[in-house]
């Protein structure tokens, strides 16, 4: 897509190099594994690592953007409850982030139709989540409150 601002030429670009390495490796589609590695550049190699060292350390991961998520797919392919630890902080304007959300079955936090780069939508999603996290750790039961029963 046109990540943060990719004229039409650029996305031609993107869309061509994209449907070649396709072409290229089409007897790899059905591995998921070889998929990211023939089609994934390092940085995509780097957050696959990142995340799937995550899950054996059971460390929560908010997935930020299009890329990150599409860096994943391969550990969803390959382990069904793979991507249980992490989380969607947003859903991203470009093209096809929210269908692959969907297909991962994650709901995203936010909707705010970014795409501004630099994993500006978690840094959004973790205020949002901390937020959350001190409203519950600060409500008070209805015995705390003093607040009655049903009558």
């Amino acid at each position: 897509g046109r990540g943060t601002g990719v004229d039409d030429a650029g996305l031609l670009r993107k869309r061509t190099t994209i449907d070649t390495a396709l072409k290229m490796h089409r007897n790899l589609l059905d591995d998921p594994l070889a998929v990211a590695v023939a089609l994934g550049g390092r940085e995509l190699a780097a957050i696959f690592g990142a995340v799937l060292a995550a899950r054996a350390r059971s460390i929560p991961v908010l997935l930020d953007g299009f890329v990150a998520t599409s860096a994943v797919l391969p550990l969803a392919r390959l382990a069904p409850h793979g991507l249980a630890h992490c989380r969607a902080g947003h859903v991203s304007a470009e093209l096809g982030h929210r269908e692959l959300l969907r297909e991962l079955q994650f709901a995203p936090l936010l909707d705010l139709e970014m795409r501004l780069g630099e994993a500006s939508g978690a840094g959004i999603a973790i205020l949002l989540l901390r937020a959350a996290l001190a409203c519950h750790a600060g409500m008070a039961t209805f015995a705390e409150a003093g607040v009655s029963g049903a009558d």
